[in-house]
């Protein structure tokens, strides 16, 4: 943030994001960014990365594997996979619905 605040001062005084980006060693499309940034936003924070919570594909079978999975508690992942697939389901990897039950609040148990 320091950095992205010293160049759009340096923006500001100068007048020219190229000239600004030069004299702080930065690309001159960063200066450029940067002032778009602040024009548009009104703040030099970086943006937000990646995908927002709560998507994906398999946000739409969410209570459905919760409902399956409280009928059957003992059921493997990898037959969740298959009945996931035979009601007309995403293709997923059993790992990422073992990420989906546990954000979900479910936990793993091994028995012996």
């Amino acid at each position: 943030m320091d950095l992205r605040k010293r160049v759009y001062g340096g923006i500001e005084t100068e007048g020219s994001a190229r000239a600004a980006a030069r004299r702080f060693g930065v690309s001159a499309s960063t200066g450029v960014r940067l002032a778009q940034r602040m024009a548009r936003t009104g703040s030099l924070e970086p943006g937000r990365q990646g995908r927002p919570a709560g998507g994906g594909k398999l946000a739409a079978w969410r209570d459905r594997l919760s409902g399956w999975v409280k009928v059957e508690p003992d059921i493997t992942m990898p037959e969740l996979v298959a009945k996931l697939q035979a009601n007309g389901g995403p293709a997923v990897h059993p790992s990422t619905l073992s990420r989906l039950l546990c954000a979900a609040g479910y936990s793993y148990k091994k028995r012996r």
